[in-house]
């Protein structure tokens, strides 16, 4: 017995080291893509700064899987009245993601006003044609969307092209293993988006990025 408990705890603290490293890459590969998409004019900052919730998922496929494997596949901070909060993990699967012709992947950034954020609170939810809707790339047509109707506005990147995009079908997941191994299983996503949960210093260059371009 005082052999196996050693052993044990050892193969525990190396899960957690590689979870957490899972995570590290998600936020990493999260923080690249948001700067890549907001960098210029086309998602339009009017819209970032309404935005409650933001959501970034690297490379999703045709096939509905996310760069990351099971485990963290995206990522999503809300807007809290101390700036954004610590990144809770999600998945987005299946519906039709409207890859271009000859297209592998396609990055995703999802903004959610208030009812989207209730509605991902809520843990698991489908993007049907009334739950989102392709984001303006200009700035006159985010005028025109200001308080906008649909919960979620989509945008998405794939072989230099970008776009709104219509991602009716697919459906959100939260990733509980990745959230339970980083921030403990006393954790739960509500408490991670208001903000009531420290983020991680892996997170600290997400958060940074959605400072800069959507403000506190």
């Amino acid at each position: 017995m005082r052999k196996i408990l050693p052993v044990t705890l050892l193969v525990a603290f190396a899960a957690a080291t590689l979870w957490a490293a899972d995570a590290a890459k998600v936020l990493d590969a999260a923080t690249g893509v948001f700067q890549d998409m907001t960098s210029g004019t086309q998602i339009p900052s009017s819209v970032l700064h309404q935005a409650q919730c933001v959501a970034v998922i690297p490379q999703l496929t045709k096939a509905g899987f996310i760069v990351g494997g099971e485990h963290g596949s995206g990522v999503v901070s809300c807007r809290t009245s101390n700036g954004w909060s610590a990144p809770a993990f999600i998945s987005m699967t299946g519906g039709s993601i409207g890859l271009q012709a000859g297209a592998e992947h396609q990055d995703v950034i999802l903004l959610m006003n208030n009812q989207g954020k209730q509605e991902l609170i809520g843990g698991h939810w489908e993007l049907g044609a009334e739950a989102s809707a392709a984001g303006p790339t200009s700035s006159a047509a985010a005028s025109e969307n200001t308080g906008w109707k649909a919960p979620v506005l989509t945008y998405t990147h794939s072989k230099g092209a970008f776009a709104g995009a219509d991602l009716s079908g697919s459906k959100v997941h939260v990733d509980n293993d990745t959230i339970h191994n980083l921030y403990g299983s006393n954790a739960p996503l509500q408490s991670i988006l208001n903000g009531e949960t420290p983020a991680p210093s892996s997170a600290q260059q997400f958060l940074t990025a959605l400072q800069t371009a959507a403000g506190r």
